[in-house]
Parts: structure tokens; sequence; C-alpha cells
């Protein structure tokens, strides 16, 4: 920024910004300017003694004005000389100036931030060319948000460095995604079964790395104590496998513990790092990283140790549904550990297969696909998807294909046609892509190194918090644009967060574009064929209006969790005029975060989103007033502490005094999660005093209840606490106890299953204190 003195037209000192084109009076500025503050004190509060060159620096000082003050700027109105086509007059205003004018009878409405607000900035041209300030509005009828204001859309693109930055590295990390496919997914079940006893492997990792990951922890640990990470060594005391995750993701997996999708690509890939990401999705749909490993191999005891040490880490409270790659290894591995939950196949690990794995075909390839896909996404019901598949072996001669075999042995673990009833929250994609997990392929790459992926791992973490942090923003401060006069549009504009009702709007609107024919009819159910004009395909719809049960042969609702336009259309053309409440998922809606469930009726859940948002903002006004200095701070944080103790008196006293069977909830996923949500495995392992205890680790008969451990033999054991000051977490799995029958591992595993490991660290970290593992137990 280049600054020049010069004389103002009263013949007083003033200081021109050459970037801006204006002029400032230098009586006015109090501050001394260094580099470090040139622009706020070049940016002061407009009066009639700054000049410009023309309308456009005229706005752009207001522009920096507003960014320095917390609001968004729009230009209002400008106006050109009748003779000369010349500006010579313009007004700028705040983003929620003006009111909202809108008929009731509004097709295609647009959304509007307008409240009212008052503030505005008017400039008028001088005959000499130069622009002067005709009159300044400073009141506003709002808050003002100085910490979010790079949020609103007039500056969110305003640090040019930054920016420059940031797209350039896009850029870059963007290029090396293009790598991903030069690699097949390759499943060796002949390997996997010669290394399954291996359990001496150790974690291959360049000189340094060590002391890189240690650093990265500690760093991690230091921001906050909450950090969690844990270290598995092989007989020989080398480090075989590590796990952490950040105490972000473990509280996103407190909002979204439904889907978590475990990604193995780039090991299957053949990448420089043994990388594993835990992956879950927020309700902006956005990727959550649940937590992250290295691991030495891909046997059984690995991912058996990996899901163990993951589940103790999210406070001991297993997913509903796990997405996984086709493999026996973790197959046998999530069915030790997590006997209940639904573990499923992610349809593009299974698609991307075909090529390597049925190479002979690929004559036929095409047409196979046609009959493939008929196969697998258009079979209403098991016998007609069983009826399709024999034939579709027959006619390209794989029945006796191993992996075709495997295919149908897991059928039920990723066929569509037998995935009623359960949401993938949208981490099933056809292709990896399109799917949430590919969003790390712009930060790792095939020759990615330790040092290099350190950097891209706070990166990934950085832009998780800008991306969340921006949806929030617009969720409270801008409102959905209504496209059409659909009632299930309007109810719904409400309630979806603004990424997932631009998804549903897309399906309200698609449904102009389908034509229904009733099909069948019984005592029950109405069975309807549905054309898609869009697509030119046809799909089944089932409806239940005594239980609003509503099923599509496209799934939508069970892959994505919104309802597709196959379904609007039979509702709409029933009578129904709005979303049945358990198709609307709490997860995807504003109140996502709340922690009690949002009601069955629509205008409920409407009423407590409103709510939900107003108080979402008041809070920020709150923090950024509380925050100012030690006193406001005091007098907020007791604000705030007794609000919130008279309002969960106020709750809690409602549900004592409500019916028994008062779930509230939208019916979404409530059978599914009161089954799902059982523990899954009764793990007792030690903590630190950098780790809080999880609840429910173990009853309390169980803690004090305590006896030795001895090497190749675990037995009962407290849950004593073991305070290591900076150490890595020591975990092991144990040997299961015959006197524990529902604990047993199948017999297949139980040799491959540890025993406890000795309290020594590999070369790397001997200086480095470690915990001793008390006892792990496997699920029942």
């Amino acid at each position: 920024m280049g600054m020049v003195g010069m004389k103002n037209r009263n013949g007083m000192d003033a200081v021109k910004c050459e970037d801006w084109g204006y002029k400032v009076d230098l009586n006015l500025l109090t501050t001394i300017m260094d580099s470090s503050v040139i622009a706020a004190c070049a940016i002061p509060e407009p009066h009639d003694d700054i000049e410009f060159e023309s309308h456009e620096a005229a706005y752009s000082f207001y522009k920096d004005y507003a960014k320095s003050v917390g609001f968004g700027t729009a230009k209002l109105s400008s106006r050109r000389s009748r003779s000369s086509k010349e500006f010579i007059d313009a007004k700028f205003s705040c983003i929620r100036y003006g009111n909202k004018q809108q008929s009731d009878d509004a097709i295609n409405p647009r959304p509007s931030p307008k409240i009212g607000c008052k503030a505005s900035m008017h400039v008028k041209r001088r005959q000499n060319g130069k622009w002067y300030i005709y009159s300044f509005v400073k009141e506003h009828n709002h808050e003002l948000l100085p910490a979010q204001v790079h949020f609103f859309r007039s500056h969110r693109n305003d640090d040019p460095l930054k920016n420059e930055v940031r797209i350039r590295r896009r850029k870059n990390l963007s290029s090396v995604s293009k790598l991903f496919g030069a690699y097949q997914n390759v499943d060796c079940l002949e390997g996997y079964m010669r290394n399954q006893h291996d359990k001496g492997r150790s974690l291959v990792l360049e000189s340094g790395d060590a002391q890189l990951l240690l650093d990265l922890f500690m760093h991690m640990q230091e921001e906050n104590p909450k950090f969690f990470y844990a270290v598995d060594l092989n007989e020989e005391h080398q480090l075989r496998n590590l796990f952490w995750v950040d105490t972000k993701g473990m509280e996103d997996y407190r909002n979204f513990d439904d889907v978590v999708c475990f990604d193995t690509t780039y090991i299957t890939n053949k990448y420089k790092i043994p990388l594993v990401f835990f992956t879950g999705v927020n309700h902006h749909v956005q990727p959550t990283l649940l937590g992250c490993a290295l691991i030495a191999d891909e046997t059984v005891y690995t991912f058996v140790w990996l899901m163990q040490t993951w589940y103790m880490a999210m406070g001991e409270r297993a997913p509903q549904v796990m997405l996984t790659d086709q493999n026996n290894a973790i197959k046998a591995a999530i069915g030790a550990v997590f006997p209940q939950i639904c573990h499923c196949f992610c349809l593009w690990h299974i698609l991307e297969k075909i090529p390597r794995q049925l190479e002979y075909v690929s004559l036929w390839h095409d047409n196979f696909m046609v009959k493939f896909n008929k196969c697998i996404f258009k079979s209403w019901t098991e016998e007609q998807f069983e009826k399709r598949w024999w034939k579709l072996l027959d006619k390209f001669n794989l029945r006796e294909v191993e992996w075709v075999q495997s295919l149908y042995g897991d059928r039920k673990s990723w066929v569509p046609t037998f995935m009623r009833d359960i949401s993938f929250a949208g981490l099933s994609t056809m292709l990896r892509s399109e799917s949430l997990t590919s969003s790390y392929d712009k930060y790792v790459h095939a020759e990615t190194s330790m040092r290099e992926f350190i950097k891209q791992y706070k990166m990934i973490l950085e832009d998780r918090y800008e991306e969340e942090a921006k949806a929030d923003f617009d969720a409270w401060h801008e409102t959905a644009e209504l496209k059409s006069p659909s009632p299930f549009e309007k109810q719904m504009s409400l309630v979806y967060t603004h990424e997932i009702f631009r998804k549903f709007q897309v399906e309200v609107l698609g449904a102009a574009a389908c034509h229904l024919k009733k099909e069948s009819q019984d005592e029950t159910t109405t069975t309807y064929t549905v054309k898609d004009f869009e697509d030119s395909q046809s799909y089944v719809v089932e409806w239940n209006e005594s239980k609003s049960d509503i099923y599509c042969s496209c799934r939508s609702f069970e892959y994505k969790g919104y309802l597709c336009r196959h379904a609007i259309v039979v509702l709409q053309m029933s009578g129904v005029f709005s979303i049945p409440p358990k198709y609307v998922l709490q997860r995807w809606t504003n109140a996502a975060l709340s922690r009690h469930p949002i009601g069955e009726r629509l205008d409920e859940v409407q009423s407590k989103v409103r709510r939900y948002n107003d108080l979402c903002r008041r809070a920020i006004i709150l923090g950024e007033e509380g925050s100012l200095s030690q006193e406001s701070y005091n007098i907020a944080l007791c604000a705030i502490r007794e609000a919130l103790k008279q309002c969960a008196s106020l709750n809690n006293s409602a549900e004592t005094s409500a019916c028994p069977n008062t779930s509230g909830s939208i019916e979404e996923e409530n059978q599914y999660r009161n089954t799902s949500k059982e523990r899954a495995p009764d793990l007792q392992v030690t903590g630190t005093d950098k780790v809080p205890r999880r609840a429910g680790a173990a009853n309390t008969k169980e803690r004090n209840h305590s006896s030795a451990v001895k090497k190749g033999k675990v037995t009962r054991s407290g849950d004593a606490s073991v305070g290591a000051q900076e150490g890595f977490h020591l975990m092991g799995i144990s040997d299961v106890g015959p006197t524990q029958p529902h604990n047993m591992m199948p017999a297949q595993l139980q040799n491959v299953v540890p025993t406890v490991f000795h309290n020594i660290m590999p070369t790397q970290f001997q200086n480095i204190a470690s915990t001793h593992l008390h006892e792990t137990r496997l699920p029942h």
C-alpha cells in the first residue's frame, strides 16, 4: 500500500492512499502508523473531508471501512450525467439496508438479508472530477461481526496475498489428485492368509519420521489436552501401528455417529505412507476427520487393534453403519469388535475393481456393465436380484470366478436391493471422485513423504474448520432461496441446512418431469411406476399411507438421506403435502447439533430451528461483547451458567411430567439407532492425565475388582489411571477368558489375538513414558 503526503482542500495536511485513491485528513488520525497498522489507520470513519478519484475508489473505501467494523456492503444505486454519460452520483449501503419486498404469490423469490438497516454512504462527483461524501449514516439496527466479517460475500476475496497463496496451493494439490485411478485396488487374499499370523512386522518409517510424529502429537496435545493418540508395538518392541484423532474429530463423532467410512485406499494403492482414515459427514455435507492411522500391514490383528483403539477414542460408542472396502481381514475385525453394527461396502470400491478382476470380459465390457447395473441398481426385490444375477453369470461364464463368488456371498453388504432402512448419509457413492473421502486426495498423493503429510494434515484440519465455520455463518445470516410454490420446498427451507436444502430443492423441481402410474394396491400398500423424463428411467415406488412408509427403487433416501422426486410426486398425488417426519433426518437439519431430538410435527421442527438460529446469533453478540474485558467476560459467563441451569431444570421438569413414550424424535433413525447404539466393545484401557476417562468404560463392580497382568494372560483388572505425562498410549488386545463365552472371538481369530505388550517403547521413543494396559476385552 503506497501513501504520499499532500494538502486537502482546506490547506491542511492530508495523506493519500494510492491503492484506494482517496485522501484522509492527517489531523483526524491519532494513531502512529507502522507497517502492521497502516490498514487500520487508513480506514477512518467516513467524513466530508475525504475525497476519492472515482466512485469505485469510494466503494473500495466503504468496503474497507465495513470490513474493519464488521458488516457486508452492497452497491445500492448509481446515476450518470445525461450529457456526458459519466457517473455523477452513487450510493453504497450495508447488505441489510432496506426491507425485503416480495408479493405473496411470488414463484421464484430471492433470498434476502434485508431487515431495514439504514447504514449507508452517499457520494457525489465535483466539477473537477473528484468525488466527496455527500451523506453518511453510521448506525445499524443489527449486530456487527468483525470476527466473522470475512464470511460476507463482499469481503470473501479481499485478502489478495492470502487468497493467491491458497489458490496456488489448491491448484497444485488438485493436480496430483488426478493421479488416482492409475492404480487399481487389488485384494490379495493369498497374501492375507499367508501374513495374518505375522505379528512381528514393524511400521516402515524413514529416518526422522518418528520424531516428526512425536513433535506433532506433543504440539497437538499442548493445544488441547484431550488430543488422543495410541501406539502398538510388536514383540521386538518396534513401532507397528499408530493412531491419533484431534478433539474436533471426537466432538464431530458425538454429533454424527450414524455412518463412518473406514478408507484404506492409500494402503491398497501402495502409497509411500501407509495411511488410513476414519471419515464421517456433518450436517453441511462436509467430511469430518474422525481419526488417522499408520499401519504396518493389513492383517486381522492390525485391524482389530485399530478398531478397538478408535472405539475407545470415540467414547466407546459404536457407529450404526461402517463403510469399508471388501476385505476379509477388515470384515473379520469389524465382526469381532462391532458385532451389532451394519457393516457395508462402498459401492465405488466394488465398481472400481471390475476392470481389474474381470479383465477377460473387457471385450464385452459395455454390454456387461449394462447388464450388471440393471441387476444391481434396478432389482426391486431379492427374488428379482437373484434371477438377474445368475442369468448375468451364465451369460458371461462367471460362475467359477472366485471374486464374483465373494461378491455374491457378501451381497447383503453392498447390493442396494438389501439396503432398505439403512442410511449412508451420502458416504456410499458409485464413483470415488463423488465420495467425500476423495477430498483427501488434494493433500495426499503417491509420493507424499511423512514430513509433507504432517504439513498437509494441519492444512486438512484448518480447511475443515474454515469450511464448517463459513457454512454455519451462512446458515445463520442467509435465508434459503425458494424456486417454486411447492409446499415441500417451503416447509423444508427452514429445517434443512443450506447444502441439503439445495440438493432437496433439485428433487422438488425434478418432480415436475415425473409421471406416475398406479400398478397395484392391496390393503396397506399402493405400488406406482414413476417415469422420470429427465433421465428416461422408470422407478417403482411403494406407499403405505397408514404407516407413512414410502420406498423408491432409486433409493435416494437410503444413500443420500432425503426423499427423491419420485417419492415426492407420489406423496403429492396421494394428497400428502408435507414430508413424513421419519424421512427428515435430524443430522441434516439446522438443529443437528442439539442434544434433544427434534419433534415429529414439522411446525415444531421449524419453530425449534428458528429459536436455535436466533440463540446462535445472540451468542455471537454475547461472545463479542463478553470477551472485551475480564469483567465483561465474568458477567457473560455468569449469565450463561445461570441461564443454562434454569433451561436444563425447565426441560428436565417437562420431560419428567411428559408421557413415558415421548421420544419426540423425527422417526428417521430411531428403530435402527435403538439397536445399533448398544455398546459394542466393552473396553477397559488405562488413560493418562491428559485423556479424560470415557463414560461407561466399565461398571463399578469391574472397576473395584483388580488383579495382576501377566504376559500371555490378562485377568480382570481395575480401571486404573497411570500418569504418563507426555507419553503415547500403548495399547494391545488381550486374550479372552474362557469364563466369558459372550466375549469369545470367532475360532479362526483366536490365534491372531496378541497378548498384552510390555511397557517398552521403540528406540525412537525411548525418552517418552508409556502406560500399562490393564485390560482390553472384546465386545459382547
